[in-house]
């Protein structure tokens, strides 16, 4: 099992839209929301996502064909 760490940046268009339920469903990977802030006009949420590297990149690939900007976060994330 793999993991990975991103920042998904949401555009006001994307904001109220359920994505990272989207991604959890559509594939098979665990969803970890560590830190987000959302207004009603933008916003970004550091997620954890764990599954087969497969299924992760192709998860990811579905929330940038979306329109979500997808990047990686390294290092330990404060609590």
């Amino acid at each position: 099992m793999a993991r990975r760490r991103v920042k998904l940046s949401f555009s006001p268009d994307l904001v109220g839209e359920p994505v990272i339920h989207e991604l959890g469903r559509r594939f098979p990977v665990v969803t970890n929301i560590r830190r987000a802030d959302v207004t009603r006009d933008e916003g970004w949420v550091v997620l954890e996502v764990d599954g087969e590297l497969e299924d992760i990149d192709r998860g990811l690939t579905y929330c940038q064909e979306r329109g979500v900007r997808v990047d990686p976060v390294e290092g330990e994330l404060a609590t």
